[in-house]
């Protein structure tokens, strides 16, 4: 069954999205911005009228041997120089198709996110291909190889990736198709997310219908969009994070105020540490792009209150809206809530402790005796 997406669909996909990008997710402005250009491209009066090709339609609506294409931009959110604009976004998909040669029936975002659940819409608007609610993953993550389905697992898979970024006036702008392994393209996307100066437009890995249906988050748009809807319906502020935590299933660990606040940007991420004072209580969440850990810390009893591909994001007190790790400032008092990774859709790439190696030399936590051995707060990943 296909969606006509609207405007009002926009606001809540984005919100909703941001939520869902747990820290990370991409900018939900841009988010905003593209989505409201789509939109315009498609014929859409943004107030509810039909759209003329742009759909959010569902895996069952399309055959199995049709070939999905993962749309997503990758790099720094707080990166300072170019970040990829619509012209990059329908160029990836255009260039993937002409350097390959492969057929393509829909798109689906490698992720959610105030960006990444938009991520597609410009692409569907020049190209006339649906958008499919079959996403890598069901919330946001921090490696490109976490929203790969699993392919890393199939021995010997090559990912095909088109890249496109840049600026041509700072003689930064490139093309690129990386075929190799997962972990090598998305080494080499990363940097050049780094060398154009923030985010690059990524067109990736296709897959089979029949395999997205055991690998990836079916149905996470969508999710997205009704927890954003339930946001905008409460009124900002305590309405507005009671209301999140209810209808995403979480629930709101701690309010307090941001502390202190360490971001490095390299390489195309942003890794840091959020010190989070909540009363006499101390709490700390480490973030690299997406939060990883959150843990109380200081005086009384110390311990984990959650940990990754669990949800921990954070939203302002006052607007009630979800605030990403590049943004929150310090002095700036926050809510987190926290969605157990029982409770959210989440795809294959996540579910492989492998890849959580990376993940702990990063934030320098212990993480995946947390994920998948007995130490969980909760429940393992389904």
């Amino acid at each position: 069954m296909a969606t006509i997406l609207n405007e009002e669909i926009l606001q809540a996909a984005v919100i909703g999205g941001s939520f869902y990008g747990g820290g990370g997710g991409g900018s939900p402005a841009l988010g905003m911005r593209l989505g409201k250009m789509a939109l315009s491209m498609s014929g859409s009066t943004g107030s509810g009228a039909e759209v003329k090709g742009l759909t959010l339609v569902d895996l069952d609506d399309l055959p199995d041997d049709a070939v999905l294409l993962t749309v997503s931009a990758v790099g720094s959110p707080a990166g300072k120089g170019h970040h990829a604009g619509p012209e990059e976004y329908a160029r990836a998909v255009e260039f993937f198709r002409d350097q390959t040669g492969r057929q393509v029936a829909g798109l689906i975002t490698n992720e959610c996110g105030g960006l990444a659940t938009v991520n597609g819409w410009i692409q569907s608007a020049g190209t006339g291909l649906p958008l499919v609610d079959a996403p890598c993953n069901g919330r946001a993550h921090p490696t490109g190889i976490m929203g790969s389905m699993g392919l890393h697992l199939i021995e010997g898979y090559e990912s095909v990736q088109a890249v496109v970024g840049g600026s041509r006036e700072a003689g930064t702008y490139l093309e690129v198709l990386i075929h190799g392994s997962l972990d090598f393209a998305d080494g080499v996307v990363r940097q050049a997310a780094a060398h154009t100066g923030g985010l690059v437009a990524v067109a990736r890995n296709p897959v089979t219908v029949s395999y997205a249906r055991e690998h990836n988050a079916i149905g996470a748009i969508t999710r997205c969009i009704q927890v954003g809807k339930a946001m905008l319906a409460a009124h900002p502020g305590e309405e507005r994070i009671s209301r999140t935590a209810g209808a995403s299933r979480g629930t709101v660990s701690l309010r307090g105020v941001v502390a202190r606040k360490t971001l490095v940007s390299a390489g195309g991420f942003d890794t840091g540490v959020l010190q989070v004072e909540s009363g006499d209580e101390s709490f700390e969440l480490t973030f690299w792009n997406e939060y990883i850990t959150l843990e109380k810390v200081g005086l009384g009893q110390p311990g984990r209150l959650a940990t990754f591909p669990d949800l921990i994001a954070t939203l302002d007190l006052d607007s009630g809206d979800p605030v990403s790790s590049a943004d929150v400032k310090e002095g700036q008092g926050i809510a987190v809530v926290v969605v157990p990774a029982s409770e959210l859709l989440l795809g294959a790439g996540v579910k492989d402790p492998g890849l959580y190696k990376a993940v702990e030399e990063t934030v320098g936590k212990d993480v995946i005796r947390y994920v998948f051995g007995n130490e969980r707060t909760g429940r393992k990943a389904q």
